[in-house]
């Protein structure tokens, strides 16, 4: 389960905006379970909501699921190859091994369930919060490139 928290300033200027903000990432997500917090500071009243929550619509067994190339159909093959390129590029420019960056397990996952953004990446089995944020956006990149 996935905790985000959030602070609702309640002064006219960003009240209106950090609710909306909330919203936004409320409608994206399946709540399991809210607390909410009234906080009194010398500067400033906010309420403060914790959202425990888990990925709308992502089928963790298939997500976790370890991946053949006999298990890629013909376009997710192609997308299996395409990040290959990648993180061969990046594992030569940084004069590491590829397995460095990702293992080829972790691309065909990838492939297979062809993540649309940052959030969905992370759910993938081996990418979690650091690995994502170090390399999600390039392969985001490369998905949206294919």
């Amino acid at each position: 389960m996935n905790i985000k928290v959030f602070n609702i300033r309640l002064n006219k200027e960003h009240c209106q905006n950090d609710q909306s903000i909330m919203n936004e990432f409320l409608d994206s997500v399946e709540v399991k379970l809210t607390s909410t917090n009234f906080v009194t500071t010398a500067n400033e009243d906010f309420w403060s909501a914790a959202v425990f929550f888990e990925p709308k619509g992502v089928n963790k067994e298939k997500i976790e699921k370890k991946f053949s190339e006999e298990d890629l159909v013909p376009n997710e093959l192609k997308t299996f190859k395409a990040l290959q390129i990648w993180r061969n590029d990046l594992a030569k420019k940084l004069d590491w091994s590829s397995f460095r960056i990702c293992h080829n397990s972790h691309l065909m996952a990838i492939a297979k369930a062809n993540p649309q953004n940052l959030f969905e990446l992370e759910n993938i089995s081996g990418f979690g919060k650091l690995r994502t944020e170090k390399y999600g956006d390039d392969i985001i990149a490369v998905l949206n490139a294919l």
